[in-house]
């Protein structure tokens, strides 16, 4: 086998997964669409099944359907309500975290495949990889600090 054969093949290889991953949600919807319950011309709020023979809803008798309804739980008082802004703050400090300790794990990773005598790696380019994403973790970790420094940022 030839260095152009095994780059064909693994062109294939992605294009035949590309058409998989485009003709499966596409059957999906053609088959939901073939199968679910339709209206009725002459009666919007008539719904009836090709599939099930005597299936016939009439919404209009479900007032329901236009609220937020979910769960068993009946909606109480107005969607609009004031959200605290510090729990976005919670919550963007948590994704910036998750992030840098992934890095951190990678870097990990790397820094034990460098320890291993078949390697691309050397021991100090891991190291260096290990002391950038260290110098950038205490960096968030700074700018997390000035936030919890300034009154009224965020509370806890």
């Amino acid at each position: 086998m030839t260095g152009a054969d095994s780059v064909t093949g693994a062109y294939l290889a992605v294009a035949l997964m590309t058409l998989i991953g485009i003709a499966v949600p596409l059957g999906a919807f053609v088959t939901s669409w073939f199968l679910r319950p339709r209206t009725d011309r002459s009666q919007s709020h008539i719904t009836k099944s090709w599939l099930l023979e005597g299936y016939e809803t009439d919404h209009s008798l479900y007032p329901r359907r236009l609220s937020t309804y979910e769960c068993g739980s009946e909606p109480i008082g107005d969607a609009m309500i004031q959200f605290h802004f510090q729990y976005y703050w919670y919550a963007i400090i948590f994704l910036v975290f998750d992030v840098a300790f992934m890095f951190m794990a990678l870097a990990g990773m790397v820094v034990s495949d460098a320890s291993s005598t078949q390697t691309y790696v050397t021991i100090e380019d891991a190291k260096v990889a290990l002391l950038v994403l260290t110098a950038f973790f205490f960096i968030m970790t700074a700018g997390v600090w000035h936030v919890f420094r300034k009154r009224g940022r965020i509370y806890i």
